[in-house]
């Protein structure tokens, strides 16, 4: 009976040179979608909806994700007809689908009939129906049920030539304290460590009689416990979220094409588990581009499109956007009129291939009725509906010149998740937050070079003039040995706070700061202080300030120079050593000790750029305007965003080509209006 349906299902699409276009190899195209939700609807709205979608040149739809109930009302009574009809219909109006595999919503009839597939908080508190990610990730009755609805969609759909991907569930996020979870923990420990003696070893269990008997007593804890232990917990949680996945992608991968890609969507700096390992083991990353304070900062938006594409190291995907604004926020107001364009260029410049957002319509009912969406509940398209025309409209203008390229730089920032948990279990300063004080590394960088990639410890550092680690606080030697390397072989290296404090067991290296680079520096950290107040720093890069750490080093090499020094405060850091500087042959380790204001952050990082020899994609750019650049399959294209309400004129390197302009042409400069966008190739 399925293998009839297959076949009627089959005839009834109608392939367009559009869809076969997007037969995924490894370079997609440069797409505009919205999440459409066809089983909250009569059918016949889908065709209105698709037209008015393929009016604003979007073409592709993610759908799915939330439908379990109806593709399987009870258990094992299957619906995918209604799927079918609605991906054929897309495909009509030359529409893709990604499909969402929909476990992060279990239907009513599985969480009554299996209570114990629900997921229970650190308090002991298990989850009723009637939210959505209510579910364990540990148990295994529901990675049965959850591979079982993922290949059965995969039998149907994996052939299907509009299927260009799959997505998996929808934005991992909590854990569960089940005693299912508790027990793969304690199983989970157990392998690594091989004896409870060696674990109790590693870490250091003697403080406060912690020390353990057998595996099976260790609690199971977020916070308020022994550093080693929380630090270890999300290292499970994150192998848990890896094995989540493969329980599907095991499912999907045997019967799709294998031109179809799995992903999943992630959320920026959420860090609830280890972003590079659970990407490892997807075709493509994911993420979903929300606005996350009162106000568009772009910086910080361009951060989280660079970590984005360092989880693989290649381009991704925006699996959702804001349509103006969103609806869980304090304060909800829309971005301003053109900020909507200005992210989705944002994007492409970054890396992204597609930008989708959520969603296309509003719902009629549930916990996000308020939510920006780009056709309201009468059919009628909502102001930002002409604008994001305009997005897919200037996409299909400059897809074809864009397909095939990638963001490339010469300066790294690397991140480490293992680093952010370590210092997020004791802050020392309520007001130390780790991914701020990367940022303020960051945004000088990104404004100087313009180009900026966010890794791992992992990753290969070939290529980086400049390598910088701003919180590197759990610093294992195998990750030291590489930077002792990088910098021997000309490598510019910069560390900042907390540096090199602890080991891969979140323990206290022997060594002081930065542990097992302190030979490289020719120095240490004597001491670590938080900051109620602002103290002075100054030296030969400038003088400033420092707020909320500071650091007092020590130089133990007669060639370590002291760049910088703290002025008189409060004692223990007067006139102290801040920051350290030594060559390493034709390359250079920095180790700065201490939170920097802005300014003389900036002044610092044009220093490091300019011994490297990094030079900005375009020298003498306007305060306000971002610059992109792609490379790839023989082609250079600059991205220009005037992020500012100011207009602005960009002089160009060199004679351009503007594919966004209604004339064409060559031009030597250009003029960007408030929030104006320039897609430029040579």
């Amino acid at each position: 009976m399925r293998f009839v349906s297959v076949l009627l299902a089959a005839a009834l699409i109608v392939p367009t040179a559009y869809c076969q276009a997007t037969q995924y190899s490894d370079k997609p195209p440069i797409l505009l979608g919205a999440s459409w939700y066809p089983e909250q609807w009569p059918e016949s709205q889908w065709d209105p909806d698709l037209a008015q979608m393929e009016a604003a040149h979007i073409h592709v739809v993610r759908v799915g994700e939330f439908a379990w109930s109806t593709m399987e009302p009870t258990e094992g009574q299957y619906n995918f007809d209604w799927l079918e009809r609605a991906i054929a219909l897309a495909a009509k109006h030359h529409i893709c689908v990604v499909l969402g595999t929909p476990t992060a919503a279990p239907p009513a009839w599985l969480t009554e009939k299996y209570p114990e597939t629900l997921r229970v908080d650190e308090n002991g508190r298990r989850d009723e129906h009637g939210n959505r990610q209510q579910f364990s990730f540990a148990d295994k009755k529901y990675r049965e049920l959850a591979h079982d609805i993922a290949e059965r969609m995969a039998e149907r759909f994996g052939h299907n030539p509009n299927v260009v991907g799959w997505q998996l569930d929808n934005e991992y996020a909590n854990p569960s304290f089940d005693p299912e979870a508790k027990a793969q923990f304690h199983a989970w420990l157990k392998q690594k460590y091989g004896t409870i003696d060696n674990l109790n070893f590693h870490w250091a269990t003697a403080y406060w009689s912690q020390t353990y008997n057998d595996f099976d007593q260790i609690p199971v804890r977020e916070d308020n416990e022994n550093p080693a232990l929380l630090l270890e917990w999300k290292r499970f949680v994150s192998d848990t979220w890896i094995s989540y996945s493969k329980n599907q992608i095991s499912a999907i991968r045997p019967h799709a094409d294998p031109r179809q890609f799995i992903t999943t969507n992630t959320m920026g700096w959420f860090d609830g588990f280890d972003e590079y390992t659970v990407n490892s083991v997807l075709d493509i990353v994911a993420w979903d581009d929300y606005i996350d304070s009162d106000h568009y900062d772009y910086d910080a938006n361009a951060a989280t499109h660079d970590l984005t594409r360092g989880y693989k190291r290649k381009n991704y995907w925006v699996m959702e956007t804001e349509p103006a604004f969103v609806n869980w926020r304090n304060s909800n107001n829309p971005l301003l009129k053109g900020q909507v364009r200005d992210m989705a260029w944002q994007a492409i410049g970054h890396g992204a291939d597609t930008v989708e957002y959520w969603q296309w319509r509003a719902n009629r009912n549930g916990q996000e009725q308020y939510h920006g969406v780009l056709v309201g509940i009468d059919s009628k398209p909502v102001p930002v509906y002409a604008e994001v025309q305009q997005v897919g409209e200037e996409f299909n203008k400059a897809g074809a010149a864009l397909a095939g390229t990638s963001p490339r730089a010469e300066v790294a920032i690397v991140q480490s998740y293992d680093s952010r948990w370590a210092i997020q279990f004791q802050r020392h300063s309520e007001r130390y937050d780790v991914v701020r004080e990367l940022l303020a590394f960051y945004r000088p960088m990104r404004d100087q070079a313009q180009a900026v990639d966010i890794v791992s410890p992992d990753a290969p550092l070939d290529g980086y003039k400049v390598v910088v680690a701003p919180e590197l606080n759990v610093l294992p030697q195998n990750i030291a040995d590489r930077l002792v390397a990088y910098v021997k072989q000309g490598g510019h290296l910069v560390l900042g706070p907390r540096t090199g404090m602890k080991d891969e067991y979140d323990v206290l290296n022997p060594q002081r700061q930065p542990g097992p680079l302190v030979d490289l520096l020719g120095g240490l950290v004597t001491q670590f202080y938080a900051l109620d107040a602002r103290v002075p720093v100054g030296g030969k890069p400038g003088a400033g300030t420092a707020d909320i750490w500071a650091e007092t080093l020590n130089a133990t090499s007669p060639d370590t120079n002291v760049l910088m020094r703290y002025g008189a405060s409060n004692g223990w850091l007067d006139y102290q050593p801040a920051v350290l500087e030594r060559e390493v042959g034709k390359g250079s380790i920095t180790y700065i000790g201490a939170w920097l204001d802005a300014q003389l952050m900036s002044g610092l990082t044009a220093s490091w750029l300019r011994r490297a020899g990094v030079q900005p994609i375009v020298p003498n750019t306007p305060e306000g305007v971002e610059v992109c650049e792609r490379t790839g399959a023989g082609k250079t294209l600059l991205i220009l965003i005037n992020h500012s309400t100011e207009p602005k004129r960009v002089a160009l390197p060199g004679e351009m080509t503007d594919l966004l302009a209604a004339n064409g042409g060559r031009v030597s400069s250009v003029d960007l209006p408030k929030y104006g966008v320039a897609v430029l190739t040579k």
